[in-house]
């Protein structure tokens, strides 16, 4: 029988290079295309450097001529797209990324992939899927009760968040239209190995280590939703497997936590394995800080329709998970340190209002 090969975009980044390392030792061939921005990151995948079934390919979703390529010369049962820009406070800075590739970008690749699939043989085409990853943040924000369930109204109040929202209603639309095999995914706060450290759980663990204060947005009171990256990874691959073609999945933790929760716990984890020299307690280190423009109050995500339909429910609490997390940034230090030699420096972004 022939490898099943998937074409992953943004597979050097958070969740993708995640989902590509559990991939690849499942014995699924990818071919692993990014283009390396900021938070796209080789170190990642060094544990595959050399594998026979993992194709790196540095380049742009939005180059067709490069796609079309790829495609034509791989042959991929299916196409998993990670790549977008993907943090709030960068898309309140610089908003015209986040177009470029989170629409643009995607608009491209659906191009390439239904020209593509529209060639395939009949068998290879019934089989094929376009699985588009995405964001509980196109939801808008919640008040105290209420969870959000794939037939939610879109919302999107940041431009991270529009950009999302649209990459999701073309991949709609293609399959619509055209009858693109799609399938999407609307997930919680993903955290765990790898992520990027500007974001609030690696960034809080970097700081507390160094010493530095903790700055916490208006009173720590916004609620997310916390999903273990591992735990979303098998989800997409559950859908990818057994997804009703055209259909929306929203993947969840059933992790509610507010903010300030969410340092706190990360604090007393690092007291007990790295306790401060001088013996204070690292929660002394939060600073309230002003907060940032349009800040979404609560994310919760309803999960009940990827539970019944497939079986997939969150294998790792977030106790579990989030000491899990902790222990692997302070055991891989190098990693970080290596991210933050470069151009990044644990600043506060998302202040232009």
């Amino acid at each position: 029988m022939e490898r099943t090969t998937w074409l992953v975009t943004g597979g050097a980044g958070f969740i993708g290079a995640n989902f590509v390392l559990d991939a690849v030792a499942a014995g699924v061939r990818v071919v692993n295309l990014d283009l390396l921005t900021y938070a796209g990151n080789p170190d990642t995948l060094a544990p595959l450097r050399d594998h026979p079934d993992h194709v790196f390919v540095h380049g742009d979703i939005g180059d067709r001529t490069l796609v079309t390529r790829l495609l034509a010369e791989h042959r991929p049962d299916a196409i998993l797209n990670f790549a977008a820009e993907s943090h709030v406070d960068r898309s309140i800075d610089a908003p015209a990324a986040f177009i470029q590739t989170n629409v643009v970008g995607t608009l491209a690749l659906l191009e390439a992939a239904r020209d593509y699939w529209r060639e395939l043989p009949e068998d290879r085409r019934a089989a094929f899927r376009f699985l588009h990853v995405s964001t509980d943040e196109v939801y808008g924000s919640l008040g105290p009760e209420g969870l959000f369930t794939e037939t939610t109204a879109y919302a999107p109040n940041s431009p991270y968040s529009a950009s999302k929202a649209a990459s999701d209603h073309l991949v709609r639309a293609f399959h619509h239209t055209w009858g693109l095999p799609v399938l999407t995914t609307n997930c919680s706060n993903n955290y765990g190995p790898y992520q990027f450290p500007e974001k609030l759980i690696p960034l809080v663990i970097a700081r507390a280590v160094a010493g530095d204060s903790l700055p916490v947005y208006g009173d720590g009171s916004n609620v997310r939703d916390w999903l273990y990256v591992k735990d979303h990874c098998a989800a997409i691959r559950r859908v990818l497997e057994a997804g009703r073609v055209g259909e929306v999945y929203n993947i969840g933790g059933n992790a509610e936590r507010r903010n300030i929760e969410v340092v706190e716990t990360i604090c007393t984890l690092l007291d007990a394995r790295q306790p401060r020299p001088d013996g204070r307690p690292r929660a002394s280190q939060i600073e309230f800080v002003r907060d940032r423009p349009g800040h979404d109050q609560r994310y919760a995500i309803d999960a009940g329709k990827i539970a019944a339909e497939l079986g997939w429910s969150p294998a790792v609490d977030f106790d579990q998970g989030i000491a899990m997390t902790v222990d692997w940034y302070l055991a891989n230090t190098g990693w970080t340190q290596r991210i933050l030699d470069g151009a990044y420096r644990l600043e506060r972004l998302g202040q232009e209002a």
